[in-house]
């Protein structure tokens, strides 16, 4: 008895430290959501019915980072909207931690800049923490397979966070163009390199 009960405690303590998972990896199917935005309305992602998947952004105003991809990722909504993989964005910052990031600043942010995808408030911030997303931006492609959405790459849009002229290697690009050929994405994951989101205290 007594060494079964050992055993069980041990059995107790390395599951303990077993690692939790913190969000999606490539291969996980991806939930939908209902998030408000910019024009006061709700979005979900079933709301494209004929949609071949998504590029979805973590992202926000104030990042030195997500300023410098803001025409990248206007772009990438403009290259690939039609062939069926809209961009959709979402800020998950605090706004009492980043008052650039309120609701107010993102309508006016978005209007300035001529969005004509969606720029959503994660206000809860449980998408950002379902997503696993960690900084802005972050970038999630998602693939259509059958009736759920597959996760097919994550991490930074290109190699050239700064400086647009610079970049040797577009990531997003390659991910959402091999899906479309119907071939595998070569590199599906990279580090995401931007500002820290910035979470709620509680």
């Amino acid at each position: 008895m007594k060494r079964l009960m050992f055993s069980f405690a041990v059995f107790v303590a390395l599951a303990s430290w077993a690692p939790v998972k913190n969000g999606y990896e490539v291969g996980d199917t991806a939930a939908d959501f209902k998030l408000k935005n910019v024009d006061g309305k709700m979005v979900s992602l079933s709301d494209w019915k004929d949609a071949k998947g998504f590029i979805v952004i973590f992202d926000c105003n104030t990042c030195p980072y997500s300023k410098a991809y803001n025409e990248r990722i206007i772009a990438l909504n403009s290259k690939y909207a039609s062939n069926g993989f809209p961009v959709v964005a979402i800020n998950s910052n605090d706004a009492s931690a980043s008052s650039g990031d309120s609701f107010e600043k993102m309508i006016d942010y978005a209007k300035k800049k001529g969005y004509t995808f969606p720029y959503l408030v994660d206000e809860s911030q449980s998408v950002a923490r379902a997503f696993g997303a960690t900084n802005t931006p972050h970038v999630f492609v998602l693939n259509r397979v059958g009736a759920e959405l597959k996760v097919a790459y994550i991490g930074t849009i290109d190699d050239s966070p700064r400086d647009a002229s610079g970049v040797s290697k577009r990531y997003v690009e390659e991910a959402v163009d091999a899906l479309l050929a119907g071939k595998p994405v070569a590199q599906t994951k990279t580090k995401a390199i931007g500002c820290g989101i910035k979470w709620k205290n509680s």
